[in-house]
C-alpha cells in the first residue's frame, strides 16, 4: 500500500497552512498555560513505571470516565486512540460504515488499515441529526465496525442516548462493534448524554483532554473497551507508543483535577463566543447555519458561490481563515472554530463579513 493514498489531506493543510492573524479555523478553546495548571517542574520527573499505563494516570482516568480500570487504554490522543480501534477492529478487507460528513484523517486511518468504506449521511437539512434509519439501510454483512462523532465534528450537532442506543443495537444484531469518538461531547455540559462507554461492550469509546479543555500539549488520549480488546490494544500499541512521555503523563494526572475549573472557564468562554457567532449568522443572508446551544465549531453552507474562492479572498485579503468544507467532503460549507478570545473572534467574524461582501456581485 502506497502511505500517500492513505495518508490525510486535511493534517497537512491544518498544520501549514491555516495560520493567520485571525485564525477561525482551530477546532479546541485556547491552550491552557503550565502556571495556570498549577504544576510546578519539580513535580515532574522524565521517567517513570509507564509500561502499558501508568497506573497513576489509569485511576485518574478510569474515575473521570466511571469506568473500571481494565477497560481503559491511555493513547497519544484521540488520534492515535482512534486509529488503534481502527488497527484492533478491521482486517484488511472489512467493511467500515462511517457518517458523512466525518473527521477526514478518520477516513484516512481507515483507508490505511485496507478497510472498504460505507456512508450513511448525517444531513444539513436534519442538522446533521444522527438518524439510526440511516445506518440500518447502509450497513452490510461485511460491516465490522460502525464509526461516528458525538458531538459530531465538523457540525457540533449533538446525538441523544436513544440514538447511540439504536445504533448499538443494529452493529449487535449485524456482528459489528460502534465506535463514538466523544472528543468535543463535554462541550454540551449538562446537556451531554452520559458516554456511549455505558452502553454494552460492543461500543468503544474514544477521547482526550484536547479539545474541549486546551489541554492538546498534554496528548492526554484514551480509549474505553471491553477488557480484551482492551488488552489487544494495548499489545497493538507497543508497535507505535511503546512508552509514552512520563511528563505528560504526571502534568494529565494534575489536568485531570482540575477539570472543573477548567470546565466553568471553557463554558463562559464558549457561552460569549457562541453568542457572537449567532449574531453574525443572524446578520449574513449568505449562510445558513444550524445554531446549536453547545460545542466548539461551527459548519455554516454557503448558499451561493464558491467557498473555495471566499477562502481565498479571505486568507490572502483579511488575513483570517476557516475550514474549507471540501476536508469533509461537503465543499459548500466551512468549519468556523468559536474556542479562542472574544476579541480576535469577533474581528475575524467582521474580516469574513467583509469577504463575503466582496464576494456579492457574484453570489
Amino acid at each position: 500500500m502506497e502511505v500517500e493514498k492513505s495518508a490525510s489531506n486535511y493534517m497537512p493543510w491544518a498544520k501549514l497552512h491555516s495560520r493567520a492573524t485571525y485564525n477561525l479555523a482551530t477546532s479546541g478553546v485556547a491552550h491552557w498555560k503550565l502556571r495556570d495548571l498549577g504544576v510546578r517542574v519539580e513535580d515532574l520527573e522524565i521517567s517513570g513505571p509507564s509500561f502499558y499505563g501508568y497506573p497513576p494516570l489509569l485511576e485518574a482516568l478510569a474515575k473521570h470516565c466511571g469506568v473500571d480500570q481494565n477497560r481503559i487504554v491511555a493513547a497519544t490522543g484521540t488520534s492515535m486512540a482512534n486509529y488503534l480501534t481502527l488497527s484492533a477492529t478491521l482486517q484488511p478487507g472489512d467493511e467500515a460504515l462511517i457518517e458523512h460528513p466525518a473527521y477526514e484523517p478518520v477516513l484516512a486511518a481507515a483507508r490505511h488499515v485496507g478497510a472498504e468504506i460505507r456512508r450513511f449521511g448525517r444531513t444539513h437539512e436534519s442538522g446533521f441529526a444522527l438518524d439510526p434509519a440511516a445506518v440500518e439501510r447502509a450497513i452490510t454483512p461485511l460491516t465490522k465496525l460502525i464509526v461516528l462523532t458525538n458531538l459530531h465534528n465538523p457540525s457540533s450537532a449533538l446525538a441523544d442516548e436513544a440514538a447511540i442506543r439504536d445504533i448499538g443495537e443494529i452493529a449487535r444484531r449485524a456482528g459489528a462493534r460502534v465506535l463514538v469518538d466523544e472528543v468535543y461531547l463535554d462541550a454540551a455540559f449538562e446537556s451531554a448524554p452520559r458516554s456511549a462507554a455505558h452502553l454494552g461492550d460492543h461500543f468503544i469509546v474514544t477521547s482526550s483532554l484536547t479539545k474541549v479543555y486546551g489541554l492538546s500539549g498534554l496528548r492526554c488520549g484514551w480509549i474505553i473497551a471491553s477488557p480484551g480488546l482492551a488488552r489487544a490494544m494495548w499489545r497493538l500499541n507497543d508497535l507505535f507508543g511503546v512508552i509514552p512521555a512520563h511528563m505528560a503523563e504526571l502534568a494529565s494526572i494534575v489536568a485531570l483535577g482540575e477539570l472543573p475549573r477548567i470546565r466553568e472557564n471553557v463554558r463562559a468562554r464558549l457561552d460569549r463566543n457562541r453568542a457572537a457567532l449567532h449574531r453574525f449568522f443572524d446578520s449574513r443572508a449568505e449562510l445558513d447555519g444550524p445554531r446549536f446551544p453547545f460545542g466548539t465549531i461551527a459548519f455554516p453552507r454557503l448558499l451561493n458561490g464558491s467557498v473555495e474562492q471566499l477562502c481565498e479572498v479571505l486568507r490572502s485579503k483579511y488575513d483570517t481563515s476557516v475550514v474549507p468544507g471540501k476536508y469533509f467532503e461537503m465543499p459548500d460549507h466551512f468549519r468556523i472554530g468559536i474556542g479562542g478570545d472574544l476579541e480576535p473572534l469577533e474581528e475575524g467574524l467582521r474580516r469574513l463579513g467583509l469577504a463575503l461582501d466582496d464576494m456579492s456581485p457574484t453570489i
